[in-house]
């Protein structure tokens, strides 16, 4: 018998022994035949769908295992790039507040994929998702069914100021009969928007009133498809963290910008940098509504990263780059004499890779706040601070 030491990156359990196991927690002990006995890690899964179910992969741990694998994630990350910091306790978003996700249809049925298939699991419970998204399940279930897309569809479904935004993908509504029923149903489920993408980009068929979500007290308009943090927890979190890290720097960079989950939280005046046009213009918008001192401007940042004499005049910038990380932003932000930066990722390793091109400019990790809102999953959000001298 060997004991389960720590959980992988991608789930699963290692023993003393160098030996890897599906489902297992810290704490089991493995037998030379693969059987398992359970340890005081384990967690019975709240779920009938675990570990079937491709959206959750960690359900069998409790909150403490959960948490250090969390923690050890980063850990393992830094040290593979020669790089150690003081890792704060992770912060874990509740079970049902996903505010997002992404399911697919197929054959009547409707859900998320199995863990390493393409086979969906007909979705009956969940336990991450918030309650007004699971409200739907069925019913888009019963819709889609009445569709028939010729292939698989895909569901993304957004909790927004005004209801539920859902945006069916790979689905064609033809002829008047299609129409009533997408009227019928938005209208009967009192959504706040519903679209379509057939494969030509999104069309509303359906929004009431104009979609907004609120960030930092003020209410932002969503473009389709754009992105939001997946749980409002796991938000405020990262501002939190975010916050804490720049301090009272009157003027910040803010890379990367999205919508504004940051610039439109922090005191200061703020240059706001975005690839992504519909979101550079939504923030723009918002901000003059509010009268926030935010200069939005859309710029790629990996085909144009901002240079050392344009950094120059922050006092501190927020780096929040997509899973791939910032090399090239990085690389100038280290030849630059900004004194703080808040770096948000959603990637350990892209963020170490990063971090160490910040201290071979000579910037000190001073802290890594990690945060766990997609719930039993391996993915990972975190903030850390860097600072000079």
């Amino acid at each position: 018998m060997s004991r389960i030491v720590r959980v992988a990156a991608r789930g699963e359990g290692v023993s003393e022994d160098g030996r890897f196991a599906p489902l297992a927690a810290p704490g089991d002990w493995l037998a030379a035949d693969g059987t398992l006995t359970p340890g005081p890690h384990r967690a019975t899964p709240p779920c009938r769908h675990f570990p079937d179910c491709g959206g959750c992969q960690l359900q069998h741990l409790d909150d403490a295992s959960y948490a250090d694998f969390i923690a050890d994630r980063v850990t393992s990350a830094l040290a593979a790039q020669g790089l150690a910091a003081p890792i704060r306790a992770p912060l874990l978003s509740p079970p049902r507040t996903r505010r997002r996700a992404s399911l697919h249809y197929e054959r009547g049925r409707l859900g998320f994929s199995m863990a390493g298939s393409h086979q969906l699991v007909d979705v009956t419970e969940c336990h991450i998702l918030a309650p007004e998204l699971f409200a739907l399940i069925a019913p888009l279930r019963r819709l889609l069914g009445r569709l028939a897309p010729k292939r698989r569809a895909e569901v993304r479904l957004t909790l927004v100021d005004q209801g539920v935004d859902v945006l069916l993908v790979g689905v064609e509504a033809e002829g008047l009969a299609a129409a009533e029923a997408l009227t019928n149903f938005a209208e009967t489920q009192r959504l706040a928007r519903l679209g379509l993408d057939s494969g030509l980009g999104p069309e509303t068929r359906w929004e009431p009133r104009p979609v907004t979500i609120t960030l930092g007290a003020v209410p932002v308009s969503l473009p389709h498809a754009a992105f939001l943090q997946a749980t409002p927890e796991g938000e405020a979190a990262l501002v939190a963290a975010v916050r804490e890290a720049v301090g009272a720097a009157p003027a910040i960079a803010d890379l990367f910008a999205g919508l504004g989950t940051f610039a439109l939280a922090l005191e200061a005046r703020v240059y706001a940098a975005e690839a992504a046009r519909d979101a550079v213009f939504a923030l723009k918008a918002a901000a003059a509504r509010a009268q926030r001192p935010v200069f939005a401007e859309h710029r790629d940042l990996y085909r144009r990263p901002l240079q050392p004499a344009e950094l120059d005049r922050f006092a501190a910038i927020v780096l929040d780059p997509p899973r791939a990380g910032a090399r090239d932003q990085a690389e100038t932000i280290a030849r630059s004499a900004v004194p703080v930066i808040a770096y948000v990722s959603c990637n350990p390793s892209s963020f170490a890779r990063d971090a160490k091109v910040l201290s071979e400019g000579g910037y000190t990790l001073d802290w890594v706040q990690p945060v766990g809102q997609f719930r039993w999953s391996t993915h990972i959000e975190l903030v850390g601070r860097l600072s000079r001298g």
